[in-house]
């Protein structure tokens, strides 16, 4: 069985192999001509960073690579995602207006393209706490955000801050035509060991009851997981519509967590007025764990934003999940 830990180790490596990469990254692409994402709209009427990374060496070898985590677009016209069957990790969390917004996160394997990217959220920086250091590839936030996402540990890469590593297709349109070069960001992948999160990959628990299908909705947007025997897996729709990549197969994670979390208003608004959803992934609560055509009625626990969280059975057994990709939605607690 292989596990996965919550114990940290020291962030200052890590951090500097991730702020050094983007840095030379950058200054390639400047020195090379390439240019920036295009014109378009602003994402959301957000304002966006406008900083530019500092200079700094290139990282050794010894340096170990952060998760890329990646903010995407779930609007109906901004799929089928590219790149998005590749993540480890699929966070489902609800934004404005009770639509829904993924945050794809990268480990073992990191494709040439992922997308389309749009703005992060306030609830996104105590998510990605329980990562060493990731790279948070995101279009922009509100102004108001971006100071916390700049004094956050993580490494913010805008179309600002790595000119070069974004692209506008021309086949969509802005704002859902925002893609990162995914590719060209890190030399080689970080690993299952970056994977920070408390998940543990392994035989199911005992019990559990047979499950064919399960939804999860918010106000303005719905998911429903089908399991298939023929393919060992949960079938993704997303709006009564089947989750395909970009090459028209279906999206299918072997493990499905619906997380029953608290959902309150925050500070932020859009520029139409709705209020953002902050949904809080520290504290404890009930969970349904969906893998092999069963759901298992288990807890969940992350006492410190930076723990992983644990899912464990009523009497206190890790529950493992199968190995694959995870999809996490954030479902509002009854």
């Amino acid at each position: 069985m292989a596990t996965v830990s919550t114990r940290r180790s020291p962030r200052t490596r890590r951090g500097t192999a991730a702020r050094a990469l983007v840095a030379a990254l950058a200054a390639a692409a400047l020195a090379a001509g390439c240019t920036g994402p295009g014109s378009g709209p602003a994402d959301d009427d957000r304002g966006s960073s406008s900083r530019r990374p500092s200079q700094q060496p290139p990282p050794t070898a010894a340096d170990s690579a952060p998760v890329l985590a990646v903010k995407l677009d779930n609007a109906r016209t901004a799929r089928p995602h590219t790149g998005l069957e590749d993540a480890d990790v699929v966070y489902v969390e609800q934004v404005e207006g009770g639509l829904s917004r993924l945050m794809a996160v990268y480990a073992t394997r990191v494709p040439e393209s992922v997308g389309p990217v749009r703005s992060a959220r306030e609830s996104d920086l105590e998510l990605l706490r329980q990562f060493e250091r990731p790279v948070l590839a995101f279009s922009g936030a509100q102004s108001k955000l971006m100071p916390e996402i700049e004094g956050a540990p993580l490494t913010p890469l805008t179309p600002e801050t790595a000119e070069g590593m974004y692209v506008r297709r021309t086949d969509r349109a802005a704002p859902h035509n925002l893609y990162l070069r995914a590719g060209r960001l890190l030399p080689e992948e970080p690993g299952r060991d970056a994977l920070t999160t408390g998940f543990r990959y392994g035989p199911p628990p005992r019990g559990g009851e047979p499950e064919r299908t399960r939804t999860v909705s918010y106000p303005a947007a719905r998911f429903t997981f089908t399991w298939s025997g023929a393919r060992d897996r949960w079938l993704v729709t997303m709006d009564g519509t089947p989750a395909t990549t970009a090459q028209g197969q279906p999206i299918a994670p072997a493990t499905v967590v619906v997380q029953y979390v608290t959902v309150r208003p925050s500070d932020y608004h859009d520029f139409l007025g709705n209020n953002t959803p902050y949904t809080e992934t520290v504290g404890s609560g009930r969970a349904t764990v969906l893998r092999d055509g069963r759901a298992y009625d288990v807890g969940w626990n992350r006492p410190e934003a930076e723990d992983g969280t644990r899912f464990t059975t009523d009497d206190g057994t890790p529950v493992d999940f199968a190995r694959g990709q995870v999809w996490v939605v954030y479902a509002e607690a009854p």
